[in-house]
């Protein structure tokens, strides 16, 4: 199993503990505020450095301390054992892995790779356009390194350009243009080959658990091949992207429009992720059920497609989402989970999370922070 032990220092309520996860499916149940979903988040800030659920580092201390911790022993993908280590002292986070200093939490992503499962993930189906490439981003970036580099360098060009434009020192925009175009063009290539294949994982999957046909994710780039391509052009992977004199031209053109805005206002950080049926936009006339589906199998798709891309299986955490779900789709939702390394679930004492045990899942019940282990049960 990837994740052998966790161990928390002044991690949010988590006891000052050590907790045995050697187990294929380990189960925290409990009732909410007890501390459930603090172990998830300190796995996931484990393997990416980062929390799913703040971006403030500092919120993860607990009250009236100055710093915390998250050690974990897990098996590599090469099958050995090995050791992470990330702690936040005086607001300076560092992080190692054996014993040595990671510089980029880059190094530390394809090491435990985890696909998380929660209720804010209802904002990639109904939420901001930002929200929706995160997702998208964050698919590319869990097993491609150099994609974190790509976005890196765009995100420095973009912010330099806006300040050019918001200081009104124009000169400097031919330079910034082109750096933008090789960087931007790059991105959006990566996205549509990305997006053409998750979109056929994710169709039969939302299929399947909802009965529902027709329903797909769809790329509309910012940059297309020319003023009047459709998005349907914009999203087909095969279609030939813009060339970069042809994108160079359209930023001159909407230049004017910049100055006065003081930002840019075309490039890949404005490209659009949506949600249709049969040709249609599927989210404006969807039931909230329909809505939190899509974010569930998004999840799936995401963990589906890991897989195929690395031949690698991901740990799967979900927090409480089973229960968001008629009894039917649960069942079904299940039964289509991917083929997975490890999985962890939260439950509250009222589901039925026996359902779900096998022989060797280890079951834990989190009560004020601690944990009790409730034996194997079957």
């Amino acid at each position: 199993m990837p994740f052998c032990s966790l161990s928390t220092v002044n991690f949010r309520n988590l006891a000052n503990s050590t907790i045995d996860l050697f187990a294929r499916e380990v189960f925290f149940t409990g009732e909410n505020g007890q501390g459930k979903s603090n172990l998830l988040e300190a796995l996931y800030f484990s393997s990416y450095a980062s929390s799913f659920r703040t971006h403030v580092d500092a919120e993860m201390v607990r009250s009236g301390e100055s710093g915390m911790s998250v050690r974990t022993l897990y098996r590599g993908a090469d099958d050995e054992g090995h050791t992470s280590f990330i702690s936040l002292e005086g607001g300076r986070k560092k992080m190692e892995r054996d014993g040595k200093i990671v510089r980029d939490r880059k190094e530390l992503i394809s090491a435990m790779p985890c696909v998380l499962y929660s209720h804010e993930d209802l904002e990639f189906a109904k939420g901001s356009p930002e929200r929706k490439r995160f997702f998208i981003d964050q698919t590319l970036s869990m097993y491609d390194v150099l994609y974190i580099d790509l976005k890196r360098r765009y995100s420095r060009v973009l912010k330099s350009r806006n300040q050019c434009l918001k200081d009104r020192n124009f000169s400097l925009l031919d330079s910034y243009d082109l750096q933008l175009v090789q960087n931007g063009l790059e991105i959006q290539k990566r996205r549509k080959m990305a997006i053409f294949k998750f979109r056929e994982i994710f169709s039969r999957l939302y299929g399947e658990v909802s009965g529902l046909s027709g329903v797909t994710i769809c790329y509309i780039p910012s940059w297309k091949k020319t003023l009047r391509d459709s998005a349907e052009e914009g999203m087909l992977a095969d279609a030939n992207l813009p060339s970069m004199d042809d994108v160079l031209a359209r930023l001159k053109e909407m230049r004017a429009v910049d100055e006065k805005l003081g930002t840019t206002m075309s490039g890949p950080h404005r490209d659009r992720i949506e949600f249709e049926k049969d040709g249609q936009p599927f989210i404006p006339g969807a039931s909230m059920g329909q809505r939190r589906l899509v974010a569930l199998v998004l999840r799936t798709a995401q963990a589906v497609y890991f897989t195929e891309e690395t031949r690698r299986k991901p740990v799967l955490l979900m927090d409480d989402v089973l229960l968001e779900l008629d009894p039917g789709k649960r069942e079904r939702m299940t039964a289509l989970l991917p083929d997975y390394e490890q999985l962890f679930c939260t439950f509250l004492p009222g589901e039925p999370w026996r359902n779900y045990v096998h022989s060797e899942t280890k079951v834990y019940e989190i009560q004020a922070g601690s944990w009790n282990a409730c034996g194997q049960l079957s």
